[in-house]
């Protein structure tokens, strides 16, 4: 397993090393590590948590022209590559086509322990301090306008239109961030999406007073 794990790192630090700040080798090592500290309190298989956690994010199809199976292929003959099991490399496989949020009404059709530890994992990386310099370093890569007062945000959106939604950074707190407090999956989760989750409003809080000529 550590030889496995091993590899993995450099795998993915190899082929991230050019990528969008807030999708880089730096966010997979802090869900690496929010996998292996929720994790501690779960039934789960360790090795497919992390291996989960490492490649999650392998070839995210925001930068692949919206193609979803590019990550999970990747994943796959990486695995192979090093002779995983099947079963693992199949798990892998699931929770890296179904751990990303895909609209407020979109319903997730695969569930497994696993899964529910990387999905907290990574949406932890979502929330607070990081999730909002994350959602302002992408929001900049894809030239959107950090914020429009015109421009509300559109919310009970399905998968399709979250895929195709262009808004303000703002508004991509209200679209996504803020609602993932509520969909974690484990009791340690569920306990820092909250802490994190209090950070964001104290933070928009300050931007409107700001805005609005207030501070």
């Amino acid at each position: 397993m550590e030889a496995v794990i091993e590899k993995t790192v450099q795998f993915v630090k190899d082929v991230l090393a050019n990528a969008e700040g807030g999708h880089d080798w730096w966010h997979i090592h802090r869900v690496w590590n929010n996998a292996k500290q929720i994790a501690q309190h779960e039934n789960v298989d360790l090795l497919i948590v992390e291996l989960g956690a490492l490649l999650h994010d392998i070839a995210d199809s925001k930068f692949h022209n919206g193609y979803e199976e590019i990550g999970p292929k990747k994943a796959r003959e990486f695995l192979q590559s090093l002779a995983v099991e099947e079963a693992v490399i199949d798990q892998v496989e699931k929770i890296i086509r179904h751990i990303s949020f895909k609209g407020e009404k979109n319903v997730q059709v695969f569930t497994s322990p696993e899964l529910d530890v990387v999905q907290d994992a990574d949406r932890l990386d979502a929330l607070g301090a990081i999730g909002i310099a994350r959602a302002f370093s992408y929001g900049g890569h894809k030239n959107r306008r950090l914020y429009d007062p015109n421009c509300k945000p559109k919310m009970g959106m399905g998968k399709a239109e979250y895929k195709n939604h262009e808004g303000t950074t703002i508004n991509h707190f209200y679209e996504k961030l803020l609602l993932l407090k509520d969909r974690m999956n484990t009791a340690t989760g569920k306990k820092l999406a909250n802490e994190r989750h209090v950070f964001m409003e104290q933070f928009l809080e300050e931007f409107f007073k700001e805005c609005d000529g207030k501070n």
